[in-house]
């Protein structure tokens, strides 16, 4: 302000001092006097005009600079285009900032939505529109409400009791294929709401598993316990002969191994679920290891049907297998298995391992049973899925034996196959990689 005063006055006393000087009249004083108010008058003409410009420069919002020169019209306008750009650096740097901060929300695997104080929609991520059926563009401030209708959440929405989550259908939703979804709402801010949704559908698919399993197994081992339980009240309460007490040992000892053997299969499964990956190093002569399972389905052949099978067993190809011997014994042998045990012993069984042309191999029975219909093929792998139930207690089978045979499979990069039709029997093949065989 010191400086501006001075050009001030400098500027009136150096045009009237000009003036007088020029002028030699006898007015010179007065006119002296007059230059200087004109002086006066410019220099607020032209400092006007320049703050006029710094003015029309903060209601433009023009971040380009403007020549205003030194003095104070220039120290201000560079005082705030500092101002200026401290602030936009601010705002852009919060721009960054959401950006990042959405772009976190967009990726997350659950659904987002940012609803206002009346449950309108501000922003919502991809995973909640796939998860609701909604459109970032075309829903955006509708009301939440009006566009998700199904009846559990809209009663837990109207009721504002967020304490817990609400599982409701997804928008893709079918009695073929169901998707469950858990939503909960968050609120916070003045009156707005977070909404987060997640995909439990697996969740809900493990623990109806589970639940299944839990019951299954329960009454796989319900029954033989029964019996067991009622041939040993026969034996302690009735006074038998030799024969019948012979006799019913005999049931009691099918019904301990039947349970053995249940226990086996849970065990193998729980081993093969929490167990590494079988090496593919360790090479294995397919010889041995088919001429045991050969011998251990004579056996089973002689136990359930009174005579062997006829067992055709053939090997071409690659014949050495890397894996777990173990494993690999129980998937094949499980294989044989239930060809002995759903074949009529009149009718033959096939066991082959052939090569591939890619350097592969495929280890396969057929047999010439009653066959599969084509409504059960796809749940055959599943723990206790039993075609013919009554038939599986008859042959001894716990329900488990495809489904560790899939595990081993898996386990060794392998793919299980399964084609049959009812009243042509059934093939079951495992086809190896061409880096587990040689």
């Amino acid at each position: 302000m010191f400086w501006r005063a001075i050009t001030f006055v400098m500027c009136q006393a150096l045009v009237g001092l000009a003036v007088y000087l020029l002028d030699a009249g006898p007015q010179r004083l007065t006119l002296a006097l007059l230059a200087a108010l004109l002086g006066s008058y410019a220099w607020l003409v032209f400092d006007t005009l320049r703050g006029m410009r710094l003015l029309k420069w903060l209601r433009d919002g023009d971040t380009s600079d403007i020549p205003l020169g030194s003095g104070y019209w220039g120290e201000l306008f560079d005082r705030v285009r500092k101002l200026v750009r401290l602030r936009d650096r601010a705002v852009q740097d919060s721009a960054n900032r959401l950006q990042e901060f959405l772009a976190a929300l967009q990726a997350s695997p659950n659904g987002v939505l940012l609803l206002d104080h009346e449950g309108r929609i501000e922003w919502l991520n991809q995973t909640a529109a796939e998860h609701f059926g909604l459109d970032a563009r075309r829903d955006m401030l509708q009301h939440l409400g009006n566009l998700v209708r199904d009846p559990a959440f809209a009663a837990y929405f109207a009721a504002r009791d967020f304490r817990d989550d609400v599982v409701m259908p997804g928008r893709n939703s079918s009695n073929a294929i169901p998707v469950k979804l858990s939503v909960h709402m968050h609120p916070y801010g003045e009156g707005r709401s977070l909404l987060l949704s997640r995909d439990i559908t697996a969740v809900e698919q493990a623990e109806a598993m589970r639940r299944d399993f839990v019951a299954n197994v329960s009454h796989e081992i319900r029954t033989p316990l029964t019996v067991l339980a009622g041939f040993v009240e026969t034996l302690q309460s009735l006074r038998l002969d030799e024969d019948e007490r012979e006799r019913y040992l005999g049931l009691m000892a099918v019904q301990a191994t039947r349970m053995q053997t249940l226990v086996s299969d849970l065990l193998t499964l729980s081993r093969l679920e929490g167990s590494p990956l079988p090496p593919a190093q360790d090479w294995h002569a397919l010889s041995i290891l088919m001429a045991q399972c050969e011998q251990e389905a004579h056996e089973l052949s002689a136990l359930l049907w009174g005579k062997a099978h006829e067992l055709q067993f053939r090997l071409e190809g690659p014949l050495e297998i890397a894996g777990s011997l173990s494993e690999l014994h129980s998937a094949m042998s499980n294989l044989i298995g239930n060809a002995v045990r759903y074949s009529a012993p009149d009718k033959p069984i096939a066991v082959r391992w052939t090569g591939l042309p890619n350097g592969g191999a495929v280890f396969s029975v057929q047999d010439h049973g009653a066959g599969i219909a084509p409504e059960h093929l796809p749940r055959l792998t599943e723990r206790f899925y039993r075609v013919d139930r009554s038939r599986s207690r008859e042959t001894g089978g716990t329900g488990l034996g495809l489904a560790i045979v899939k595990h081993v499979a898996q386990r060794h990069g392998a793919e299980l196959g399964i084609e049959s039709a009812q009243g042509k029997g059934a093939c079951f093949s495992i086809a190896f990689a061409a880096q587990r065989v040689r």
